[in-house]
Formats: C-alpha cells, structure tokens, sequence
C-alpha cells in the first residue's frame, strides 16, 4: 500500500469545528518526514506537550449581565492598530507543508487582518511575501557574518516590514528525534532563500573523546547582549526578543533596549524539559510592570487560550502549530479558517466571561 500523501482539501469539510481538527488532516497530507520536521519537538517532547497541556490547568470565571455594548478586540501595538491580538509566529520551511509555503500564509493572514512573523528560514524572498498584502514582522536571527545580518535588516525595512523579532533561545539546535527517527532530509528546492549569499562559518567536526558542542565555533560566535545594542542602532523598527523564559532576562532585555518581549520556549522545539511558556508569564509579567508590550507563544491551540494568556499579562499572542496544519490540510484557506476558528473562540470568551475589552481580560478570571 501506497504511503504517498493525500492531496491538499479542496475545500473545508463541514466536521472541522476547532483548529485541533487539522492535525490528522495536515499529517494524511505531508511526506511522513516533513511532517515529522514539522510537528516534532526536542528531546522526548515533553516541554512540547506540556505548552498545550498547561493550557487545562487553568479555568474561566463567567461573569453575569454584564455591558457589552461597543465590545471589541482592537489594540495597538508600536504603533500598529491591530483588529486582535492574535499574531502568526514564525514557522520556517513552509514548502514542506504546501506548494505554495509561505505566501498561501501570508495571503490568508492579510485577508482575516493578522499580522504575521515572517521566518528568517523562510522559503520565498521577504518581498515575494510583502507583496501579498499581509502586515509583516520578521523574525531574525542574528548571524555569525553581521555584515550579512545588517544587509537583511535593511532589506526587511526596504520591504515593508513593521518590527524585528530577534529570537535568541537557539543559539544551537536541540535533537529533536523524530526528525532522525523518520530519516528526514531536507528535500531539494527548500532553502532559506534569503540567506543566500552570507558567509557560512566553518564547522569541523570533533575529534573523537572531544566536547561534541562545547568550544565550537557555532555558540563561539552566537551573540549576546551586546549584539542587541548593536542591532538597536541599526534601525528605527521596533526590536523584540524573542525567546524570554526568565524574568532576570526580561529585565537585562529590556536594558538593553528591547521595545518588546516574547515569551517563548520555541515550541518545544530546542530544549526538552522545560516548564510550558504559560507557567512563566506571570512572573515575567510581574518584572515587566507595563515597561513594554509583552507578547505570548507557546501551545496557543483555542481562542479560551489566548483568553487566558492576556489574562495572565499578554498584550497579544503568537499561534503556529495550530495554523501551520491548516495551511499542510488546506492551504491559505485552511489557515484563514484556523485565524477565524480562534477569533471567534477568543470573541466567545470574552463574552462570557463579561469581557467588553482586551482591558478587562484579568487574572481574576481565572482559576487553578
């Protein structure tokens, strides 16, 4: 029997009622190892399933008869104004999702008015992406070959994009044993294709016995956080790290310049065995103290997630799993409909709980 993938849904079916509904979708419709980069986390996946599981740790406080007239989602952010806080994160690689990878995401994202981080890995040039229309950040990391990284700033400035998302929680990738267990490759025709051209760093392989990580030059010239003052003076974007696991870095970030904050664990996807990104936010909400927007990513998978993320000190929020089978089953109309799934759900929370505003989403609404 044959194990080739399906082919992409013509259309959405009527049983899909949550964004969760994608994933036995999304995976019929994926090479087993591309899906197998796609879904799988570090380590034994722990941390990747604790950001969702977290998520049912805590529980909503309805609210009766309360005013919701003029209810709405709207927000501002670094000067954007945003019809809701509920952003697209960074997802490299898309080509082994769909065809038409990062551009099917981006023309879904400028339909249901979202803005969305574009991956530094992506697979079409930044301008390719801005020209769908979509209201763009991108996502960088900063590279050993600096010259290289300060010529892609100002390429993502030139293309239109509104803000840098710096992360840093992956200086050096974790093993992530799905990928090996499935003898994924990378297929040809996926690359990075807004790194061409940078100055690759030599990597030599350890001799036998010798620290296999330790002393190389990869985390030799990973950067630090004088390389975020040196980004700062690059741009008039706003700059945010992403990647912020501990309230010390929050304050050292915000230090060194950073006009915004991204709670994040990376997905799962680096370190195994750490605590899901909605355990950390309050108390790295707590050492922010409204100096900076803060935003959230980690397991977001319902609109009561986002809910519940903004009650415990998010401005706004990242989704990426949750999208990312939409656009693998289905294509831009599978993400627009994953974008409209977790509004409404958002929009619902908010209602019974007695939320007329974003503003009034607050921790008392919820329970442990």
């Amino acid at each position: 029997m044959s194990d080739a993938p399906l082919p992409k849904l013509a259309s959405i079916p009527p049983e899909v009622a949550s964004a969760r509904d994608y994933e036995a979708l999304a995976q019929e419709r994926v090479a087993s190892g591309s899906w197998a980069y796609l879904a799988g986390g570090a380590g034994d996946e722990r941390t990747s399933a604790r950001n969702r599981a977290a998520f049912d740790d805590l529980t909503l406080c309805t609210r009766l008869l309360r005013d919701m007239k003029g209810a709405h989602t709207r927000l501002e952010l670094f000067g954007q104004n945003l019809d809701h806080p509920l952003l697209l994160a960074p997802v490299a690689n898309q080509l082994l999702a769909h065809p038409d990878g990062e551009l099917a995401t981006a023309t879904a994202a400028a339909a249901m008015g979202a803005t969305m981080v574009v991956s530094t890995q992506a697979n079409f040039a930044l301008e390719e992406i801005a020209a769908t229309g979509v209201n763009w950040w991108f996502q960088l990391y900063i590279q050993p070959d600096r010259d290289f990284t300060a010529a892609l700033v100002r390429r993502a400035e030139a293309a239109g994009c509104k803000a840098l998302v710096v992360t840093a929680d992956a200086p050096v990738s974790g093993m992530r044993h799905r990928e090996q267990r499935a003898g994924f490759v990378m297929p040809p025709g996926v690359e990075a294709v807004n790194l061409r051209g940078m100055r690759s760093l030599r990597q030599e392989q350890a001799a036998p016995g010798a620290p296999p990580l330790l002393g190389s030059a990869l985390l030799a010239a990973a950067p630090g956080w004088d390389d975020l003052r040196w980004l700062k003076s690059l741009t008039g974007l706003p700059v945010l790290l992403k990647g912020v696991m501990n309230a010390d870095d929050a304050s050292l970030a915000l230090g060194a310049g950073m006009d915004g904050l991204i709670v994040s664990n990376h997905g799962g996807r680096i370190l195994d065995g750490q605590p899901a990104t909605i355990e950390m936010l309050p108390e790295i909400a707590q050492a922010v103290a409204g100096r900076a927007p803060l935003l959230f990513d980690g397991g977001i998978s319902r609109g009561a997630d986002a809910f519940k993320a903004l009650a415990l000190g998010a401005d706004a929020v990242l989704a990426g799993r949750a999208w990312l089978s939409g656009l693998a089953a289905a294509g831009a109309p599978g993400v627009a409909h994953v974008l409209h799934l977790l509004r409404a759900e958002l929009e619902l929370t908010m209602a019974l709980t007695g939320c007329r505003t974003l503003a009034e989403i607050e921790p008392a609404l919820l329970r442990r």
